[in-house]
């Protein structure tokens, strides 16, 4: 592991509110790596998406993808617009794109609420819910070895793919983090393996890799029973593992549970390169009108900073990180910033401005 101190980062703002929470993004993130110091930021910008699309015939250009490949990581805000789609009706999805350009196979997707933000579970134990969904971003239902096929108005055929390679790797990511995290100490497998043969590999390669790390408890769960688990008792999850499109359902789900899509930052991280960005989309129907929260930006910039120090072995970094993460949750903890996904007034720039004041307080 190589030690660098002075990171590029390519950073893709998309399309819809992308534009409106990347530039504050940049901006908390220059603050709070000068106040940490002992490394550096430089952006990049890279084009992609719906609206470039448009313009070009293309919704990610390869000179964006050079520049994403030779980046430290990379930070994309959002991508696509329901409106614009390709000659087979499906939309553009560059983002996905990327996660297979770089293998990015480790889906993170936190779900941890913020004090200060209206619970959505009635049960107070939900208000110390912490847990991860690691959604396996490059095979699964969305496979690109196996695309789906239509004949006609009469059938149309979708192909899961479940390969050796990926899980390995994607389960030893799974133990690890439960190791990390030194919550539980578990992981449990979130399939359909009653269902699909597909699955009784997959459990099988999790048991395999499972044996290495006797700290570490494994279970199994349907995921329509997980789903229900993640309303009921959301507190037993740990680190929950499941496949791509699984894992893209109950990913909103969680956000949900946070109080919205606007507080659900997340990660794709490969062996050797790393996306970060919110889990809401471009959001259209409220772009241009500054009510955008860009919260989970934030908390996904947040959680770059964290990776980077993993990657590069810069402590400064992981210190940056948990100082932007808790200047995030110190802005909401008193209850009055409210934004739109709970009805309130709280708009994007109210946002920044409050984690910006909090982070200000913690230099003095």
């Amino acid at each position: 592991m190589s030690r660098s101190t002075d990171f590029r980062i390519a950073t893709f703002p998309g399309d819809g509110v992308g534009a409106e929470i990347t530039g504050p993004t940049l901006r908390l993130l220059d603050k709070v790596s000068a106040r940490t110091g002992g490394f550096s930021l430089t952006y990049e910008h890279c084009d992609a998406g719906a609206a470039y699309y448009l313009e070009h015939a293309t919704a990610l250009p390869a000179r964006s993808i050079e520049t994403a490949g030779a980046a430290d990581a990379i930070l994309l805000a959002a991508m696509g617009l329901p409106s614009v789609r390709y000659d087979d009706g499906s939309e553009l999805v560059p983002q996905i794109d990327l996660r297979m350009e770089f293998g990015l196979y480790a889906g993170v997707r936190p779900v941890k609420p913020i004090p200060g933000v209206r619970p959505i579970l009635a049960d107070p134990r939900a208000l110390d819910v912490d847990y991860v969904i690691l959604r396996e971003s490059t095979e699964g239902l969305f496979a690109r070895q196996a695309p789906g096929t239509r004949e006609g108005d009469d059938e149309a055929r979708e192909t899961m793919v479940i390969t050796r390679g990926v899980c390995e790797k994607l389960f030893d990511f799974a133990l690890n983090l439960a190791t990390e995290r030194a919550l539980q100490n578990k992981v449990t497998s979130v399939d359909k393996a009653n269902v699909f043969p597909a699955f009784t590999l997959w459990r099988e390669i999790l048991a395999e890799r499972a044996a290495r790390f006797p700290d570490i408890t494994t279970d199994t769960a349907y995921v329509d029973a997980f789903a229900m688990t993640m309303v009921q008792k959301p507190w037993t999850i740990d680190v929950a593992v499941t496949e791509n499109m699984f894992g893209d359902i109950l990913s909103d789900l969680g956000a949900a549970l946070m109080g919205g899509m606007g507080y659900a930052p997340s990660a794709d991280i490969g062996d050797e390169h790393a996306v970060f960005q919110p889990c809401h989309g471009s959001a259209p129907d409220i772009a241009g009108k500054g009510v955008a929260n860009p919260t989970a930006m934030i908390l996904s910039a947040a959680m770059m900073l964290e990776w980077l120090d993993k990657r590069h072995n810069v402590s400064e970094a992981i210190a940056a990180g948990k100082t932007l993460r808790a200047s995030t949750e110190r802005a909401f903890v008193d209850g009055n910033l409210v934004t739109c996904e709970l009805g309130g007034a709280a708009g994007t720039e109210a946002v920044f401005a409050a984690v910006e004041a909090e982070l200000d307080r913690s230099d003095g």
